[in-house]
């Protein structure tokens, strides 16, 4: 039997990965892979709490990262470790790598003590399979234009998302077997047959 997966999708805000997310796990249900999907921050009851405070209240960026890890820590020990158990795929929207870019791109939160976090919280555990979604800052901008009710980070300026988008870009060259990059400015058609292929090579 194959060992259950657990891949993860990443992007700047305004990718189009959660769309997205939602196609390729349908796709995963109709080869008839038992799955489930969940997010970060979130994922579990203390997860979800911790998640409103981090997307609506401001806060220094060192505790913005531990609170993000907190949630992950959870995450990780109630949710994706079970499902891997007992042979369920796990497709996350955002895991680790986010904090890294986000708290360490965007907020400018050391390396080093990124990696520490990274592994006391899950460090015999990573994705085998993490999707970025890459696209243009100003493409992304545009997406996000329309949305009348955005969180702290997309109400983030340019320049932050464009820190966020290089420091993904370097940890996907760091472990560059783990990711597929995808670029996400194509069309929805064009993106989905990406996919389509990426499916049927796991």
């Amino acid at each position: 039997m194959n060992k259950a997966k657990f891949i993860t999708f990443e992007g700047v805000d305004g990718a189009g990965k959660s769309t997205h997310l939602e196609w390729f796990a349908n796709a995963l249900r109709q080869r008839g892979i038992d799955l489930l999907v969940t997010r970060e921050p979130g994922g579990t009851p203390l997860g979800e709490r911790l998640r409103e405070i981090l997307l609506n209240h401001p806060m220094h960026a060192e505790t913005e990262t531990l609170l993000m890890f907190a949630a992950r820590r959870e995450h990780v020990e109630q949710v994706i470790r079970p499902a891997l158990q007992r042979g369920t795929w796990v497709i996350s929207d955002r895991f680790s790598d986010a904090s890294f870019a986000y708290q360490g791109g965007g907020r400018g939160v050391a390396l080093d003590k990124l990696e520490q976090l990274e592994q006391w919280v899950h460090g015999d555990l990573q994705p085998d399979l993490t999707l970025l979604f890459d696209i243009p800052i100003e493409v992304a901008r545009q997406r996000l234009a329309n949305n009348i009710s955005l969180d702290r980070f997309e109400q983030e300026q340019g320049a932050f998302f464009e820190k966020v988008r290089q420091a993904y870009l370097a940890r996907s060259q760091k472990t560059p077997a783990r990711f597929a990059v995808i670029h996400a400015e194509k069309t929805r058609d064009e993106v989905q047959k990406i996919l389509e292929k990426i499916v049927s090579s796991i």
